[in-house]
């Protein structure tokens, strides 16, 4: 069977304009590798309510999972809660369990639970709620889509507290070989190497550094022996 699938939506203005580089989707995809699960697409939308609730039943439909990332804070642009519910038909309100969570948390904190804050609270009918343990303001799951913050440590998690529930595949296994030449003049072999392990994958990656050049050539794969094979017959074909 094929492992599972998954997209990312990362939602926000700050990461189109430049001013917030995503560190979000570099942490999902290796976490999604180690659990067997094939990170397939990654979009990124504006703080736009359409914008998300097109790409956010786009990527449903297509994949097993899709994480979002941004937009479930307490000011007027975080939009994402609202979206989502959009998205699946359902109503959106303050939840009993996620107030409560919150009101405990500024209480221990001894700040005002006020209306902002109590926005965090919103969650789409039918959605369970994802721990967040750094700031405890929930995210939430509704059928196959995984709603989170933004903020790269509270976005970990979150990762880290639904990744547990989902069924994975096998693990994706990768190694390397640096290859002093450049892609031109390998990109041939490759080519049949990679017909003669179809079930495998195999990336290029042209390094240049210190007046050295040539490529890091990748194989990935779920058979560890298969991946073995491949890189005995890359090394044999590129001797170092």
């Amino acid at each position: 069977m094929s492992n599972p699938t998954a997209a990312m939506l990362v939602i926000g203005d700050e990461i189109l304009s430049g001013r917030t580089r995503d560190s979000n989707m570099h942490h999902l995809a290796q976490e999604l590798t180690k659990q067997g699960i094939v990170l397939a697409e990654v979009r990124v939308v504006a703080d736009q309510h359409a914008a998300i609730v097109a790409a956010l039943n786009a990527l449903r439909g297509a994949f097993d999972h899709v994480f979002t990332s941004g937009g479930i804070g307490p000011t007027h642009d975080d939009i994402t809660a609202d979206a989502v519910a959009a998205a699946f038909g359902v109503s959106i309100g303050i939840r009993d369990d996620a107030r409560a969570l919150l009101a405990a948390h500024y209480e221990r904190q001894g700040q005002e639970f006020n209306a902002a804050r109590q926005r965090m609270a919103r969650i789409p009918e039918g959605a369970s709620l994802i721990d967040n343990p750094v700031s405890i303001a929930p995210g939430f799951t509704l059928e196959n889509v995984h709603v989170m913050a933004g903020v790269p440590t509270i976005f970990q998690a979150m990762v880290a507290s639904v990744l547990p529930t989902l069924t994975g595949g096998a693990p994706l296994l990768s190694q390397s070989l640096r290859i002093a030449r450049g892609e031109g003049e390998i990109a041939g072999p490759l080519a049949d190497l990679a017909a003669e392990f179809p079930d495998l994958s195999f990336g290029s990656y042209p390094f240049q550094k210190d007046g050295a050049y040539g490529a890091n050539v990748v194989v990935r794969g779920q058979d560890g022996a298969r991946v073995d094979a491949a890189m005995t017959r890359l090394a044999g074909i590129f001797p170092a």
